[in-house]
């Protein structure tokens, strides 16, 4: 379903409110409804699709990710695993967006039991949301890894009441509206439903002594400093997460993800080709012509010394095996590219002046292939 286009799917576009996403999605959940067309599987497949995109519009945070990620996970586009599978698994879970839309507490993240034999799911405990920070590197710090520390404000677990959101164990009571359950009977039409309780939010309990601290959230905001380690290998566009590091939930929900979008900043050496690593090295024509050693810097602040053949032309790229970078996921290293630059010197003295005219004198055919290559070229064009 990712593939997909959630905005075509409901016939809506991209600027769409909330409301008019909600009237949307009830309009075709109505005509495209299984109850409806029986035997019609084409109808089926569209009533499963429509719901999807409705679980993923239809929920403001979701609906952000989807259009800054093309996906409601952001995880889906980092290194961790996603769990953005594709498309609803089965008719229950579009049949329980449907209950949402139509019969629902309210609340985003309700579930709903339909025909498939009721049971109660707890949503009361809901996950806290993810964050996002940028981070930006040098050019060593990306190759060789480091550590960072992130200054960030998030929802933490209220140490007063420890995430329960009462000011003791009395001031938790048996819900009145499910009497402790956490589900809602109803009957809509030809519709029979059991939903998630709109007082109690699935957990057959309220609170009648919020606490003092978090007003019964059950978790306070909170500035702190984020440890953050970055893996050797790193480049531009990379996303890192950690999870568990995002906001925690309200009434002892586990904590989101903290999503980490890496900028390296460009070296005035070295340049980045994947994990292989570029260098362009400036050499004399005198040592190109003879060949000559080299101390070559690299990224990690060692030298390598490689040999230069004679009559090596500019333009030439030495390779230093597993010279560059490591592989971000640990399953390589790459090549440090030397690329050859042969200068062509200025200012000359006299007396140098003198030496080159007396080299252009002794100089054959055979000391300049390329010219002589170029000239043959030229002759078979103007042959024609």
């Amino acid at each position: 379903m990712n593939s997909s286009d959630y905005y075509k799917e409901l016939g809506i576009s991209r600027d769409a409110t909330q409301e008019e996403v909600k009237a949307a999605y009830r309009k075709n959940a109505l005509q495209y409804h299984p109850d409806k067309n029986q035997g019609n599987p084409e109808a089926t497949e569209k009533f499963k699709k429509i719901s999807q995109a409705y679980e993923i519009l239809g929920d403001a945070e979701k609906r952000r990710n989807y259009d800054q990620f093309g996906t409601h996970d952001p995880r889906a586009a980092g290194f961790g695993p996603s769990d953005a599978a594709g498309g609803f698994s089965s008719m229950e879970e579009a049949l329980r967006t449907f209950m949402h839309a139509f019969g629902g507490s309210g609340g985003s993240d309700s579930v709903f039991d339909s025909f498939f034999g009721g049971g109660s799911e707890e949503v009361g405990a809901q996950q806290g949301a993810s964050k996002k920070i940028n981070i930006t590197l040098s050019f060593e710090e990306a190759v060789k890894g480091t550590e960072k520390e992130a200054s960030m404000t998030n929802y933490v677990c209220c140490s007063t009441c420890n995430g329960l959101g009462a000011a003791s164990a009395s001031g938790i009571k048996k819900c009145p509206a499910c009497r402790g359950c956490g589900q809602i009977h109803q009957t809509r039409g030809f519709f029979s439903m059991s939903s998630v309780c709109h007082q109690c939010y699935g957990q057959g309990k309220t609170i009648t002594d919020p606490c003092k601290t978090c007003h019964g959230k059950g978790r306070v905001k909170k500035k702190q400093i984020v440890p953050i380690k970055i893996p050797a290998g790193v480049d531009t566009g990379m996303r890192l997460r950690m999870s568990g590091y995002g906001d925690v939930g309200e009434r002892g929900g586990p904590a989101g993800d903290l999503h980490i979008f890496i900028t390296v900043n460009p070296h005035n050496v070295f340049q980045r080709d994947g994990d292989n690593i570029i260098i362009e090295f400036p050499i004399s024509f005198v040592e190109a012509s003879l060949g000559c050693k080299k101390e070559i810097p690299t990224p990690t602040g060692e030298n390598v010394r490689i040999s230069i053949p004679d009559g090596t032309q500019s333009g030439k790229i030495l390779r230093v095996k597993g010279g560059g970078s490591p592989n971000v996921r640990g399953k390589s290293r790459g090549d440090l590219l030397v690329k050859l630059l042969i200068e062509t010197p200025v200012r000359l003295t006299s007396d140098q002046k003198d030496l080159l005219k007396k080299f252009q004198e002794l100089e054959t055919e055979r000391n300049n292939p390329l010219q002589g290559n170029f000239s043959e070229k030229v002759k078979v064009f103007f042959s024609k």
